[in-house]
């Protein structure tokens, strides 16, 4: 087997690798090891394609970490809609005492705590974020 195919080998091996975790890094890396297998296939010396595989796939993975695929997302999950399919449904709120209230939701009794610059008023809310069993409303 050349040199070439042994990179590109490796290379689809961590492609797979990537395919079963989920991460987008693996990837850059195989993306450097087929810049070493351009290099073998050019006719450049072991060092030489090992220097290049190593540099193609540090920029790669430096680019990517720099990228929005590279963070994590910001957003909390006690508010995030795709973590919790409750946020943004309403309730109907018959009665405030001290900010608090509880309701019927979903068929169970649950605590109601006003979000910020909510005003307690009787009617509709929506629900702006779940904590344990609390539901933090705004107006709806």
């Amino acid at each position: 087997m050349t040199d070439w195919m042994g990179w590109l080998v490796v290379a689809g091996v961590l492609v797979i690798a990537e395919l079963f975790t989920g991460t987008f890094y693996l990837l850059m890396i195989a993306i450097g090891l087929g810049a070493g297998a351009l290099a073998a296939l050019s006719g450049a010396s072991g060092p030489v394609q090992t220097l290049a595989a190593a540099a193609v796939g540090l920029a790669a993975t430096a680019i990517l970490h720099r990228s929005r695929f590279g963070r994590p997302a910001r957003t909390e999950a006690t508010r995030d809609r795709n973590v919790n399919l409750d946020i943004g449904q309403r309730v109907v709120v018959p009665e405030w005492q001290n900010g608090r209230a509880r309701v019927m939701y979903r068929g169970a009794l649950w605590d109601v705590e006003l979000g910020p610059g909510a005003l307690p008023e009787a009617g509709d809310y929506r629900i702006v974020e779940v904590l344990g069993n609390r539901l933090i409303v705004a107006n709806a």
